[in-house]
């Protein structure tokens, strides 16, 4: 159905087409044709997640979120859908995760300890803190920290859809979006989110090598944690550690100064 609704039109004219009729055929022709996105976006959130995350359950996740990008997707904006379509793909994902409390409350707060260990050390030392002071903050030995940081990998992908709101409900960015792809943003939206962008891309820019690598590779250049892993000759759960850290570094920075920039 989607070949013929296609023949002979642009995918540009189907969009002008839909916003005026709503026809339901180039909905469907449109889901059928961006429905390998949704499998895409949910093969990468399904990297991060622990075993009992089903890769079918993210996939069903993100289909509303494909839905819903199709209704709300205003192609005068000058934003290929692609772009908008994972925004919106992911955003129903990590909705619908967080609704199911999948994250077990130990984990959650033991996360939430290292990353007020993390705000607390590197606000006093002006820099990123290393391993045994983060460790040592906490009361633990250098071992028990490695073996919990594994423990709370898991969570640190929701942290990086965290949205950061300059006002206006529909002002907003999340981190992830200043890493993956920030030349795609609408030049207007660009204006509009400027300082919180500045702020986060400093942020990144701050963090140790190895973890600012890793999250440009990861999210940037879409490769997953095992082949990052063979570009910088460590381990896989090397490198989810590495990544772990680098989104509560990051998100440590960020609330020391979120309420400035708010």
């Amino acid at each position: 159905m989607a070949e013929n609704l296609m023949d002979g039109k642009t995918e540009e004219e189907l969009w002008a087409e839909y916003k005026v009729s709503r026809d339901s055929r180039i909905r469907d022709a449109f889901i059928e044709q961006y429905a390998p996105l949704v499998k895409y976006v949910a093969g990468k959130v399904a990297m991060g997640m622990p075993h009992n995350v089903e890769f079918d359950d993210l996939v069903g996740f993100g289909v509303f979120g494909l839905f819903d990008a199709i209704e709300k997707f205003d192609p005068d904006k000058h934003v290929k859908f692609k772009t908008y379509a994972v925004t919106r793909i992911r955003g129903a994902i990590f909705d619908e995760l967080r609704s199911i409390d999948w994250v077990p409350r130990s984990v959650r707060q033991k996360s939430r300890e290292i990353e007020e260990a993390v705000r607390h050390l590197e606000s006093n030392l002006g820099r990123a803190a290393t391993d045994a002071e983060i460790a040592g903050q906490m009361g633990m030995s250098t071992d028990e920290f490695q073996k919990t940081m594994l423990k709370v990998s898991g969570t640190s992908i929701l942290s990086l859809n965290d949205m950061w709101y300059s006002g206006e409900d529909n002002d907003k960015v999340s981190i992830v979006d200043s890493i993956e792809s920030p030349e795609s943003m609408n030049p207007d939206m660009i204006v509009e989110k400027d300082e919180i962008k500045r702020v986060i891309v400093q942020a990144i820019q701050e963090l140790p090598e190895k973890e600012k690598k890793v999250l440009v590779l990861y999210y940037y250049e879409d490769l997953t944690l095992k082949e990052i892993g063979k570009v910088l000759d460590v381990t896989e759960s090397r490198i989810s550690q590495l990544h772990t850290k680098a989104i509560m570094r990051l998100r440590a920075k960020l609330t020391n100064i979120k309420k400035g920039i708010l």
